[in-house]
């Protein structure tokens, strides 16, 4: 019984790292009657959030190219803004930073105002372990290891109402973020149309199976049904009655053929499907760029420009939603100022983040950069942390979602706010 109460607690999903093998054949049989269902949510504000795996280079992003102690730190990976000159320039976003050539498709919504810079961000925590950072920031607890939720789930906590949907807080990956880990509902869906489900991370051991959502709706006790709403068998049925396989994107949009690109795609279905879904969470891969970097072109070319495409097909899928997203990156960390013998660099403290969005405070690079002279680096090696992330994090959460309670949001944290949102 304990695994059912579970599946309730979680909103009405009970696939537990399962894999369908297809559509189930309730799923398939609503596929096929083309039917849609009355929206029972009320429409929300959502936060997505991207998740760079394996510690982005802030300084080959978005460029300090004034910087002459970069530029010798850097003599085959530095670019310049000056046109005319060996290769593309990078885009001169404000006379000191550059955003790189890969990333145009940022570029007309850094100048509409729309898309802000925060450079210098980091953790106050100094691991330059992807494992390790990457659970500090998101458990937002950067000094403490043992915390059991993620800070989005938190967030999710602090909205200030019960979850009436199962899709409130989505994540559109194979496993559970620890983002998301904690006692507030969330699932993890790896692909809307195949349907593979997990539950919360933190529900060890638990599984349930069933050959339909109704079936295991027929399974469950008349007691323990008390414990959730009709209103997240409505959202589920919805899902099943959307054509998701022949989804057409506003503007004629075409993603990226990647998993970004893909998760993307997804989250902006539900978000029009007006599930009741107010966090999203996706994750990009391939960061960690130790060998053979490249500049206009090469591995990092290709991730950012993949980051920045998959981003704005997404923000122009948006159009009619747009004053109801704002999109928000992350990495764990940065690279070094300095470039080692393979044509790459090493793990940093510092890397840089974007946020988009209506209500953003943007056409600016948020930062508190010094010169990269060797005194001014941190450990004599690293861009330093300015921003603690949790000053970031805060001021989105609280602006976009209306929640104001950073002792619950981020324990321990006594920081300022950075601002990046407006009013």
């Amino acid at each position: 019984m304990t695994t059912r109460r579970a599946f309730l607690k979680s909103g009405g999903l009970a696939l537990f790292g399962i894999g369908l093998g297809g559509l189930p054949s309730f799923l398939a049989r609503a596929a096929e009657t083309g039917n849609t269902l009355i929206n029972p949510f009320k429409r929300r504000k959502v936060l997505v959030c991207i998740f760079q795996r394996g510690a982005m280079d802030g300084l080959m992003a978005v460029t300090p190219f004034n910087d002459q102690y970069l530029k010798a730190a850097r003599p085959t990976l530095f670019m310049s803004a000056a046109k005319g000159g060996k290769g593309t320039p990078l885009i001169d976003l404000d006379g000191q930073f550059g955003l790189h050539p890969a990333m145009k498709a940022f570029e007309p919504m850094f100048l509409e105002k729309r898309l802000a810079i925060v450079h210098g961000v980091g953790s106050p925590n100094k691991t330059r372990s992807h494992f390790d950072a990457q659970d500090y920031m998101e458990s937002g607890t950067p000094y403490s290891k043992g915390t059991p939720s993620g800070w989005l789930n938190r967030a999710v906590g602090l909205l200030g109402h019960e979850a009436a949907t199962p899709f409130q807080a989505v994540s559109l990956t194979s496993s559970m973020p620890r983002s998301f880990y904690g006692d507030s509902p969330a699932v993890a869906i790896n692909n809307l149309q195949d349907f593979s489900i997990q539950m919360r991370g933190n529900v060890k051991g638990a599984s349930m199976a069933a050959k339909s959502f109704e079936d295991l709706y027929d399974q469950t006790s008349p007691g323990l049904l008390k414990e959730t709403g009709k209103e997240s068998f409505d959202a589920m049925k919805m899902l099943q009655k959307t054509d998701i396989k022949n989804y057409r994107p506003a503007n004629n949009v075409v993603y990226p053929v990647s998993p970004l690109g893909n998760a993307l795609k997804q989250i902006a279905q539900l978000i029009k499907m007006d599930v009741g879904m107010e966090v999203a969470f996706a994750e990009s891969g391939g960061w960690d760029t130790h060998f053979n970097q490249g500049t206009e072109q090469g591995i990092f070319a290709r991730n950012v420009s993949d980051l920045s495409n998959s981003i704005m097909a997404f923000w122009s899928d948006m159009s009619g939603y747009q004053d109801d997203v704002t999109l928000m990156t992350m990495t764990e960390f940065g690279r070094t100022v300095k470039q080692n013998g393979t044509g790459g660099t090493d793990h940093g403290r510092a890397s840089c983040s974007f946020i988009l969005g209506n209500d953003v405070n943007g056409g600016i690079v948020h930062q508190n950069i010094r010169p990269l002279s060797a005194d001014n680096l941190e450990d004599g090696r690293d861009l330093a942390v300015s921003t603690d992330f949790r000053s970031m994090f805060s001021a989105v959460a609280d602006k976009h979602l209306s929640i104001n309670n950073d002792k619950v949001l981020f324990p321990d944290w006594k920081g300022e706010k950075i601002t990046v949102m407006k009013g």
